[in-house]
């Protein structure tokens, strides 16, 4: 179903905006890594543990944090782990207590990730930036990659802005709230663009995606 969505997208996109249906054509249809097998409260773990670090070394460290709960990962289950045991599987003072917020939050019900796609895009980021080690960007990388939001625009983001420059030939990368105006042509389906400038990146690096 979600393939679907993403290419009948990519074709309204693409007869909107011929150099997006250019840009498309070289890239090739969308294809997003699997879902975190933790669910949405996993992929924020991930989230903190990547934050500032190579990804040989973030893996090192989230594989070692997610050894120490043996069963599901849950809220609960992260609670009841020593601190000097997540602290001895390489987390920082700063992302351990990122961690413990984000268990607390869920816990209490500050963040609410069960039945989770009832929420709207907005209502999920306004919750998840409450807590501490999570922004705005992160949670708009949970919506485009866990929960597979069709329409979100992550103005912030490096890799968009210098793709949307490439893409449409801008000699410097937009300011996040010119980027902000300019996805509005993309609606509803600004997830797509996004994927799209982050093809253009790669692309111009001559890497795969």
């Amino acid at each position: 179903m979600a393939r679907l969505s993403y290419a009948r997208a990519t074709a309204v996109l693409a007869l909107r905006d011929p150099l997006l249906a250019a840009l498309a054509e070289r890239a090739g249809p969308i294809r997003l890594r699997g879902r975190n097998p933790d669910g949405a409260f996993g992929a924020l773990v991930r989230s903190i543990v990547f934050q500032q670090l190579a990804g040989a070394a973030a893996s090192a460290i989230h594989g070692r944090v997610r050894a120490l709960v043996p069963g599901p990962l849950t809220p609960e289950a992260l609670l009841a782990v020593p601190d000097a045991d997540l602290r001895g599987a390489g987390l920082s003072a700063n992302k351990l207590a990122a961690i413990r917020d984000l268990c607390h939050k869920v816990a209490d019900g500050t963040v609410v990730l069960e039945r989770v796609g009832r929420q709207s895009d907005e209502q999920i980021i306004e919750r998840l930036v409450t807590v501490r080690g999570i922004g705005r960007w992160t949670a708009e990388m949970l919506l485009i990659f866990e929960l597979r939001r069709l329409d979100v625009w992550p103005v912030d983001d490096l890799g968009v802005r210098k793709g949307y420059a490439l893409t449409y030939g801008l000699a410097a990368m937009p300011p996040p709230r010119e980027l902000g105006a300019l996805g509005d042509a993309f609606r509803p389906y600004r997830s797509v663009a996004a994927l799209y400038c982050w093809q253009a990146v790669h692309l111009a690096r001559g890497d795969a995606a």
